[in-house]
């Protein structure tokens, strides 16, 4: 027996919980051996013949050397690019006894209330911040980014007043001054829909009743603070409904966009303690008025009362939900990212309506004395008013960028002639100081701030007024001591890994090894800003380009893409694809998306949103596809026949003999075959997508 071997195989020892159970669980269903089990089970005509080119195995500890090694790469600067993303400190409380307390990472998805109290209680905290801070009486348990809540909104707005079938208002005014990744992927998801953006400058538009809402930044891309009062009444006087991207920090000094008269407030909770990570996870946020309370995206806590009249915690509305409406759907949105949404809600819950306002108005301070300074050196501004953001108009780039790269410090530029900083939690005196000897020669000191200037460059119109974070839950917790014992209170309530095995199986269920865990806590991977130089992120595009040939040579497919941040978001990607392949081939009326009556309920929700009709196929009794009613649909519609979407093994776990005559017969129609990986585990090595005939295919990545 080789010790070496054993060294660098013991991670699958150590983590597959069934491992010591093998035998017996072999005896029971009567094979004496794994593989002969795998030959009965597999199908023979779908079996992989060779080995998976990957690496062999590392030890954990080998592992750690390793990662530390290819973190290296990575450069941490000083990040001032904001555009959504800013440095934060997480305070360590949080850090320890969340983020890397497996009692909150491991939990799974809270489909059973009665084990999932105290996570609901902290997502009904993070629920409560925002709707406190928007002015917005309700809002869900956290989306995925700003982006996607961006275009979660319009499409909400946009079914709320058209039907599928008949379209009376398809336009949406997009405001320039929104951060570009944003207008790039409303741009994305309006195409399929046929939803026609406009975008200008809000002072200027024209909106009229063929608009079904729109949308701005506050404070915009520029860092400028508008008020939109008047816009916001220009466009509720046709009708339509206007969405607000906004900024939880800047909303403990602004004027609220429920007071403004917004219809939905979006944006990220990511300076709320969460590190940058090269742009992810984090948790979107997205509140509304209560008339779209059965239309939002995503889930909603509420409070309820058990069988003996207790309080009690609940997913309180999810009718909109794929498994539900299907392909009625009007989102594909099934998730939370609840161990960000936490982590927020825990950071507002420390800190509190004071605390969070100190930082702010640090913020604030700093950002008005910088821009004092630069305009006094002869900088012009590209806005008056700012919270976090100043954009300076200058010829003198190239020298500014040069001095800034000495200093290891990221600005954002966004042109040749405009410089953006973007202050935060982070900055301090000498930090201001530094970015200020970036322009100016001489000495600038920032030791202290005024309390009573601070927010002079806030329109006085738009100073907050109105309170926020009332309840006690924010108000209570101050010291480590009362924070921690809070966090285990919680903790207690709840099932997760560190307290037994959970029973059940879904394509959320995942492990996450402390091993695996650990270097999301170092700043050489918590700290890189995702717009950074791409010299600055060797290490990130190292790990991408290596797990995208991993993937590559597992799927039996030629190329991966990372972007994808779920798996519903995975399909919607995938379908796309396939409907860019079929335009590509000059066939783009290839709109009809067969799937399965068995399939997972965001498989219709997404194809509707990429643009496709759906059509049910049926199921045996057993959960096999009907290969009769395969046949006979894919022959009726054989000339608009996009492709079907099938899971394998299916929803039932079965590895369907017949799935090699599916792809056949898709492709014999000129379709392509969308293969959900949820269940992908079940295929790693004995199998692949390729093989089985599959075009596309997501990957769930938190379930290795």
């Amino acid at each position: 027996m080789n010790l070496l071997s054993l060294q660098s195989n013991e991670f699958s020892t150590r983590h597959n919980g069934s491992a010591a159970q093998e035998k017996e669980m072999l005896a029971v269903v009567g094979e004496s051996q794994l593989a002969s089990l795998i030959d009965k089970t597999v199908p023979a005509t779908i079996r992989m013949s060779r080995s998976l080119n990957v690496p062999a195995a590392l030890s954990e500890y080998q592992y750690l050397q390793h990662i530390q090694e290819v973190g290296k790469q990575n450069q941490v600067w000083k990040n001032f690019i904001g555009q959504g993303y800013y440095p934060t400190i997480t305070p360590s409380v949080i850090l320890r006894n969340i983020f890397e307390n497996p009692g909150w990472y491991t939990q799974y998805t809270p489909y059973q209330a009665e084990i999932a109290q105290g996570r609901l209680e902290s997502l009904l905290n993070y629920q409560t911040m925002v709707s406190d801070l928007t002015g917005l009486p309700i809002a869900n348990a956290s989306l995925l980014d700003e982006a996607t809540a961006a275009a979660e909104a319009m499409t909400m707005l946009f079914n709320a007043l058209n039907r599928q079938d008949h379209i009376e208002r398809p336009k949406f005014f997009v405001d320039a001054e929104l951060f570009p990744q944003t207008i790039d992927l409303l741009r994305t998801r309006a195409v399929p829909v046929n939803i026609e953006i406009v975008i200008g400058n809000y002072q200027q538009a024209a909106v009229d009743k063929t608009y079904f809402g729109a949308i701005v930044q506050y404070p915009n891309n520029k860092g400028s603070v508008e008020d939109y009062r008047s816009f916001i009444e220009q466009v509720h006087q046709q009708g339509a409904y206007v969405v607000m991207a906004t900024d939880l920090l800047a909303l403990t000094l602004l004027t609220p966009p429920g007071e403004l008269g917004a219809d939905v407030a979006v944006g990220s909770s990511q300076r709320f303690g969460i590190p940058l990570g090269y742009g992810g996870p984090h948790a979107a946020f997205f509140a509304a008025k209560d008339e779209f309370k059965r239309s939002i995206p995503g889930r909603i806590i509420g409070i309820s009362i058990d069988a003996k009249g207790k309080r009690a915690l609940r997913m309180a509305l999810q009718t909109r939900e794929q498994h539900i409406k299907r392909e009625k759907a009007t989102s594909n949105i099934c998730t939370a990212q609840a161990l960000l949404a936490n982590m927020a809600a825990m950071y507002a819950v420390y800190h509190g309506p004071d605390g969070l306002k100190r930082i702010a108005m640090r913020v604030a301070g700093f950002t008005r004395a910088l821009a004092t300074t630069l305009q006094k050196g002869g900088y012009e501004l590209a806005a008056s008013s700012h919270f976090d953001t100043i954009v300076v108009t200058t010829d003198k780039q190239k020298i500014i960028r040069t001095k800034a790269a000495e200093h290891r410090l990221n600005f954002r530029y966004l042109n040749d002639r405009q410089i953006g900083i973007t202050l935060d939690e982070t900055t301090d005196a000498s930090t201001v100081a530094l970015i200020a000897s970036c322009f100016v020669n001489a000495a600038s000191e920032f030791a202290s701030l005024d309390e009573n200037t601070v927010l002079g460059s806030i329109p006085a119109s738009l100073l907050r007024t109105s309170t926020y974070l009332t309840h006690p839950v924010f108000n209570t917790h101050r010291s480590e001591s009362q924070m921690m014992r809070y966090i285990k209170q919680l903790e207690n309530r709840d099932l997760s890994l560190n307290t037994s095995m959970i029973s059940l199986g879904s394509c959320t269920m995942k492990l996450n090894a402390a091993t695996e865990m650990m270097p999301l806590s170092w700043p050489e991977w918590s700290s890189i800003h995702p717009f950074a130089p791409a010299e600055q992120a060797k290490g990130y595009q190292y790990v991408i380009d290596q797990l995208s040939q991993y993937l590559c040579d597992i799927t039996a497919f030629d190329a991966c893409s990372m972007q994808p941040n779920s798996g519903a978001q995975g399909e919607y990607a995938g379908l796309l694809t396939i409907r860019a392949f079929h335009e590509a081939n000059g066939e783009p009326h290839r709109n009809v998306m067969l799937i399965p009556i068995s399939a997972h309920g965001t498989n219709p929700a997404s194809a509707v949103m990429a643009g496709m009709k759906v059509v049910v196929v049926k199921a045996l009794d057993n959960g096999y596809i009907d290969m009769d009613d395969l046949t006979a649909k894919a022959n009726q519609y054989s000339k608009e026949l996009s492709g079907i979407m099938i899971t394998y093994p299916s929803t039932y776990g079965v590895y369907e003999e017949t799935v090699k005559d599916i792809t056949s017969i898709i492709h014999q129609h000129g379709g392509q075959v969308y293969m959900d990986g949820a269940n992908m585990n079940a295929q790693v090595g004995l199998t692949a997508p390729g093989l089985i005939g599959a075009d596309v295919c997501h990957l769930n990545l938190h379930k290795t």
